[in-house]
């Protein structure tokens, strides 16, 4: 039944699809599909507008329409369904050789050009993408993680010497990925790994934002704390930002 009541719009035109809505959202009304956030159902938005204070170009706003009634019984089911979705290890049933666990060593510099002859790769292990990482990974156990955005390695010239070298590394992109799939990935790890520290990497660019969110409600969610760090890169390849939380 369809009610005169307040419910969120968004203008896809301001939308930038960083996900910071999504994650201020309790009820698990938002999603980004596409790159845009989407209200999936209606009857999921409360109308209270809790997620527009986290819209950095102010594409969401409170309205009021003919829309379902808001209904916490479906609510429960959304998330339990979210919940149900995260539970287990993503698997990839081909057998892809991208998903299994490797450590690597380096006993020597790998000089691919000249432009690379003073430098080495640093990465320890395999696999990077956060999607394919199990939370059980040997390599995750009592590490320094560092969490890249996917654009990070493009940009910034020296990663590996300034932030792999000796530590785990997982990598995703926040606008393009399933952001409650990433908390709850990110909350296994903080479970299982008895992590040391995690310093996020991402770019200046919107979308990027909300990398350090999603890692800090895994954290929240898993209920362990360890030392967090967020750096922040410029478009240009220079660190313009070092914040500890």
């Amino acid at each position: 039944m369809k009610v005169n009541r307040k419910i969120i719009e968004i203008d896809e035109e301001l939308c930038n699809g960083c996900g910071q809505c999504v994650l201020s959202c309790a009820e698990g009304a938002l999603q980004i599909i596409d790159g845009k956030a989407k209200v999936v159902s209606d009857n999921l938005c409360d109308g209270l507008g809790a997620c527009i204070g986290e819209c950095p170009t102010g594409a969401l706003k409170v309205i009021e329409r003919k829309a379902e009634e808001f209904d916490e019984e479906a609510v429960e089911k959304q998330l339990h369904e979210k919940k149900l979705k995260n539970v287990a290890e993503p698997a990839l049933a081909c057998g892809c050789p991208s998903s299994t666990v490797q450590i690597l060593s380096h006993p020597d510099a790998v000089r691919s050009s000249s432009y690379a002859q003073n430098e080495e790769s640093t990465l320890g292990h395999w696999p990077v993408q956060i999607k394919l990482v199990p939370a059980k990974a040997p390599f995750l156990r009592g590490a320094d993680l560092v969490v890249l955005a996917d654009c990070v390695p493009v940009a910034f010239p020296t990663l590996h010497r300034d932030f792999l070298k000796g530590k785990a590394v997982m990598m995703g992109c926040p606008k393009f990925d399933d952001i409650e799939e990433y908390i709850n990935k990110f909350a296994q790890v903080f479970k299982e790994a008895g992590l040391k520290s995690v310093t996020t990497v991402v770019m200046e660019v919107p979308c990027c934002s909300g990398l350090p969110l999603i890692v800090k409600k895994g954290m929240d969610q898993s209920g362990v704390k360890v030392p967090m760090e967020k750096v922040v890169i410029s478009t240009k390849g220079k660190i313009i930002n070092r914040m500890k939380e």
